[in-house]
């Protein structure tokens, strides 16, 4: 067997399995009516056109949120709805998900039907509201639902327990293009077939939302990908531009580290709507000139970024004994600290709460791993906040300012109370497969493992260990000589390179030692010349 058929093998991919993975079928989706509500929602939509209402899609200022706000829009504007607007809610002034406040200038502005994508399934006293003013509601969410569900129209939500959905992991972009596509049967303007051509925003927002990678999400990315390639968007060709990402070899980690976040810039610092212009931009001046602000933002983004982190550290000394830490401080942008909570995590191996300090209140971000969730803590937590929930892995919390402490001691005891046990370990890299010859690693085997993407959560990239190698020679790399490249030999002599970033102080071994190495093998390019290279994840 070879090296490539063992990491199929040792993931589970065997036989017709085999096939389906590596060759990942758009044809085979799930039926968008086996969704809970969804032909609620199709009935209310279809009257909405012969009525010609005006109607609202309400998004969120994430990624995932933008791509589902973009995909709605247009696909209404090509069945045929005349008076279609979005609107993104400002981190710093609505806040997240659906608000009363926005709900009555909606209204107010004639809106008479209100679609959310990726946000409403907890919005009841909103959606009581709306009704109020006269304006029904139709929910698409991926999030946690309530018991009882909200009182609109529809709430099409694949976590919903009365679901007959086969797959429950959707992106908020994958539930609106089901949506889509469940309004392709009842309506015309939008062929069966050209609803493809969308796929690039839903590969876009389902890998940035970090969602499970299988099933229909795998085949959306697969193909989502390709569409990307030779997309048509002026927006998304613009913002490959600015990020450095050639479209014929554009892959899930460019969208994940260079597409996305620039476009989550805009909604960290400023306003989702710059990142909202850049995707519906027409023309190519237009989207060059908004991927372009995108950019300029996402370096701003890093400066604050790094100069939070480098504050948090100090902080978080003083808490470095409890189980979750939870720090906080006024002029920590509540924008980034969500990233800051989770380079945090990474160098803790701790669930982590940053919050930012808004005079008598404080919003937070929330990061965890593991058996530990983020937002059941939060709910343990109930009493002494202002409002929160979110993912197991990711979640955000408003409270006020005053309870920080309490907040602290009771996710603390939280954590405690579920007696998990060896949690830090579930960080560590879990190999695919252990090697002790270097030279099975080649050119030939990244070129086979390139037929597994896309990767992410769900489909990480292949880990291979090694063991017993030999240090040959070690690179201090980076201003702060944080950095390090490694050469290392096998048994039969044969070298390699390994580099690992921000590397932890047992990674700098010196020459005569041997290691063993958990990598990622890939391809550097340098001067016209391409080795073999692996990208150093831990090392014993």
């Amino acid at each position: 067997m070879s090296l490539f058929e063992e990491i199929l093998a040792a993931r589970g991919f065997v036989g017709k399995s085999r096939e389906l993975f590596l060759s990942p079928s758009y044809e085979a989706r799930h039926d968008p009516f086996l969704l809970p509500d969804m032909q609620a929602a199709v009935d209310r939509l279809i009257l909405a056109r012969k009525r010609q209402e005006h109607i609202t899609i309400y998004g969120d200022y994430d990624i995932d949120g933008l791509t589902a706000t973009t995909v709605l829009f247009e696909a209404l504007e090509a069945f045929g709805f005349k008076h279609v607007d979005a609107f993104i809610p400002n981190r710093f002034v609505e806040g997240y998900g659906l608000t009363v406040d926005a709900v009555e200038k909606i209204a107010a502005a004639g809106a008479q039907l209100i679609v959310t994508v990726d946000c409403g399934s907890l919005s009841e006293k909103e959606i009581i509201r709306a009704a109020e003013l006269g304006v029904d509601v139709i929910v698409t969410d991926h999030h946690n639902v309530a018991p009882v569900q909200p009182p609109a129209v529809a709430v099409i939500n694949p976590k919903r327990p009365d679901h007959e959905y086969p797959f429950i992991d959707l992106a908020g972009v994958g539930v609106a293009f089901k949506l889509v596509q469940a309004l392709q049967t009842q309506l015309d303007g939008l062929p069966i077939g050209q609803e493809k051509w969308m796929l690039d925003l839903v590969a876009l927002g389902t890998v940035c939302d970090v969602v499970t990678l299988v099933d229909e999400n795998r085949a959306n990315v697969f193909w989502g990908l390709k569409v990307l390639a030779k997309t048509r968007r002026p927006g998304l060709k613009a913002l490959m531009a600015v990020s450095s990402v050639e479209p014929e070899k554009v892959n899930a980690r460019s969208l994940g580290f260079g597409l996305g976040p620039r476009m989550n810039a805009a909604g960290r610092l400023e306003t989702a709507k710059h990142a909202l212009d850049m995707l519906r931009a027409e023309d190519p001046t237009t989207a060059l000139e908004k991927a372009q602000q995108l950019d300029t933002l996402n370096v701003a983004r890093r400066a604050d970024q790094d100069k939070i982190f480098k504050a948090a550290l100090i902080q978080a000394e003083a808490y470095k004994n409890d189980p979750v830490l939870v720090v906080s401080h006024a002029d920590w942008n509540h924008g980034i600290i969500g990233i800051v909570a989770a380079k945090l995590l990474e160098k803790y191996k701790k669930p982590t709460y940053v919050l930012q300090e808004m005079g008598a209140e404080s919003k937070g971000s929330a990061r965890s791993y593991g058996d530990f969730s983020a937002a059941d803590a939060i709910r343990a937590a109930d009493d002494i906040i202002t409002k929160g929930g979110g993912h197991k892995l990711a979640a955000g919390v408003t409270m006020p300012t005053e309870n920080i402490a309490a907040f602290r001691a009771r996710v603390n005891e939280f954590y405690r109370s579920q007696k998990l046990i060896d949690q830090p370990n579930l960080l560590l890299p879990k190999e695919d497969v252990v090697i002790e010859r270097l030279s099975i690693v080649d050119e030939t085997l990244i070129n086979q493992l390139s037929q597994l993407e896309p990767f992410g959560n769900g489909n990480p990239e292949p880990v291979f260990k090694a063991i017993n190698l030999l240090v040959t020679n070690q690179r201090r790399m980076g201003a702060d000589a944080q950095h390090v490249k490694l050469e290392l030999q096998d048994k039969d002599r044969h070298t390699m390179q390994f580099l690992a970033f921000s590397a932890p102080d047992h990674f700098f071994v010196e020459p005569g030692e041997y290691v063993t190495i958990w990598f990622q093998p890939g391809i550097n390019e340098w001067q016209g010349r391409r080795t073999v290279e692996g990208r150093l994840l831990h090392l014993e």
